[in-house]
């Protein structure tokens, strides 16, 4: 009697690779207020740096001045570094944290 052959099932590889970036630590960019750069130059790097409309890129330069801090992103951090060093540059105060969730 010949043996009984059973399917092979391949693992659902996109949902996988879904999952492992669920549980990879993220990182926050997060601007911190100074008293050198006007609000309107800090709206401008954010459209720059972020490609933001003008409306998210006011709110958070709002949330800068009114909290003293606004978390800008969350993301890799190859990423977070990359806009880190580009607000930097524009000489904006800015720094990541790795992100508590």
């Amino acid at each position: 009697m010949p043996a009984t052959a059973f399917p092979e099932v391949a693992p659902d590889i996109s949902h996988a690779a879904d999952s492992a970036s669920e549980h990879e630590p993220g990182y926050l960019v997060i601007c911190w207020d100074d008293p050198v750069n006007l609000m309107d130059y800090v709206t401008h790097v954010f459209q720059t740096v972020f490609g933001w409309e003008r409306k998210k890129a006011e709110k958070h330069m709002l949330e800068v001045h009114k909290n003293g801090k606004s978390v800008l992103t969350r993301e890799s951090l190859e990423k977070a570094e990359f806009y880190v060093h580009q607000l930097q540059k524009y000489t904006l105060n800015a720094t990541l944290e790795r992100d508590g969730k």
